[in-house]
């Protein structure tokens, strides 16, 4: 928790749970179901949804939506498979939506 202090956080929008870490964001340019969102590495606090493949504009997922493990809001989803070469980076990382995010400086 010691980390966590000095670090920007993310929370869902709806509970005020911690879900990512501000240094955990890859891209700031991703497009979510809803608007804009994030690319991050790691998420925390939260439940996955059962996978599913998905045509999402960069081409076929397999995808998991991600919940708040609190309030069970959708925040985004986890990229588990990527079937184009040059998608493969996303593998294992999620996507969590700007608009069911909020991020606080502690």
């Amino acid at each position: 928790m010691e980390n966590l202090i000095e670090s920007r956080l993310y929370f869902c929008f709806n509970c005020r749970n911690h879900v990512a870490l501000h240094d955990d964001i890859i891209s700031k340019t991703f497009q979510g179901r809803n608007g804009r969102a994030f690319l991050f590495s790691h998420a925390m606090n939260v439940t996955m949804g059962p996978k599913e493949d998905k045509e999402l504009m960069t081409g076929l997922h397999t995808i998991a939506d991600v919940f708040c493990c609190d309030c069970d809001q959708v925040l985004g989803w986890k990229y588990e498979r990527a079937y184009e070469e040059t998608e493969k980076y996303k593998e294992g990382k999620y996507i969590l939506e700007k608009s069911k995010i909020v991020r606080e400086n502690l």
